[in-house]
Order: C-alpha cells, then structure tokens, then sequence
C-alpha cells in the first residue's frame, strides 16, 4: 500500500509540472527617424521547478545563424552577417544595411541605432543595431510619442557584441506619425544593456 501511495503523489508531482505555464518571448522589428504605432508586447511566462518554487525565466536575444532570414508580421525581413545588419521591408524590396566594422559604431562602449520605415498604409517597421553593452541582452523597450512597443533582439552565435533588435506597429489612428523618444535594452538581470535617448 506504501509503494502505491509513493507512486500516486509521484503523478500528481508529475501532472503539476506539465501543466506549468511556460515562457514565451513574441513581438514583432540605423539612424534615428520618426515614426508610429500600436504596441507589440514582451510576454514572459515562469516555469514551476517544483510546486512549490518558482522560477522566472528572463528571455534572451535569439541567436541566428549568418545570412537566416528571420520575418517579422508585418513583412520585414532582417539577416545578420559579421559586417552588419541586412533588412528588406514590404515597400523597400531592395536590401538595406547597416555596418557594425566600418568605423561608424564604437562595440566597446554601449548604444543603441534606430531606424524607421512606415508605409503608405501606415504600418511602421522600427529596427536597429545594439552593442558594447555587458552580460546578456534580453530585451528592448522603444518609447515613442505615440506609445511604448518591446521588441524582438537577433545576434549572431559566439557573443560577437552587438545584436539587432526590431519590431513592427501600425500608426494610431489620426496620426500620420510618431517620434521616437527613447530606446532601451536591458540585460537579463534588468540592467541597462545600452541605451539611446532621442528627447
């Protein structure tokens, strides 16, 4: 009788933990430029190690490889490759880039660029390079006039100290644009990874 009640609180030891919530980490994409849009949103779940302790799991850049594309909602596309970032939109077909070894940025001391590009129809793709920033970039909040969005970071295997962070929005209603105030990444302890204050 022992064994079948060791085995009983087993599976419901068992049955706790599948049934945990998970993390997830979604949303959608230099020089700084206005721009617009609703938000898309960061959601971090948490992973029950036990019943009875919880663990937070703080997201992180998503490592890709050399040239994979990588397309965000709104139709944008980003690849990375040891000279920079490369990026299409919907109404710029032809290929955009934005060298990180041409001298332009500093890998050793943090920042933050941004560039946005909104179409006819009013939706807004805002992306950018970050860098130089210590330990590890989780995510990235960008304040704009019209709302704050949080972003997706891409960077490239091997900690090669700079990232690309994006996500898309559509203007508010009644505006024909918005401003970009301020970007923040932060590491996956909630320190300032790197920063870029426009206002």
């Amino acid at each position: 009788m022992a064994g079948i009640q060791k085995y009983v609180a087993a599976a419901a030891v068992a049955v706790a933990l599948i049934g945990a919530p998970t993390a997830a980490y979604g949303v959608s994409p230099g020089k700084a430029a206005p721009a617009s849009g609703r938000s898309a949103h960061v959601t971090v779940g948490s992973v029950h190690a036990t019943p009875l302790s919880l663990a937070t799991i703080a997201p992180t850049a998503r490592i890709v490889a050399p040239d994979e594309h990588v397309v965000e909602p709104g139709g944008a596309e980003f690849w990375l490759t040891a000279q920079g970032k490369h990026w299409t939109t919907l109404d710029n077909p032809d290929p955009q880039f934005a060298s990180v070894v041409d001298g332009n940025i500093d890998l050793h001391t943090p920042g933050v660029s941004a560039h946005v590009e909104v179409t006819a129809e009013g939706h807004a793709t805002l992306s950018g390079v970050y860098y130089g920033g210590r330990g590890t970039a989780s995510r990235v909040t960008v304040r704009t006039t019209a709302g704050t969005l949080h972003g997706k970071l891409l960077e490239l295997a091997g900690n090669p100290g700079w990232g690309v962070w994006y996500v898309s929005a559509d203007l508010p209603a009644h505006s024909d644009d918005f401003g970009v105030r301020h970007i923040v990444v932060r590491d996956t302890e909630g320190e300032v990874y790197s920063r870029l204050d426009l206002n």
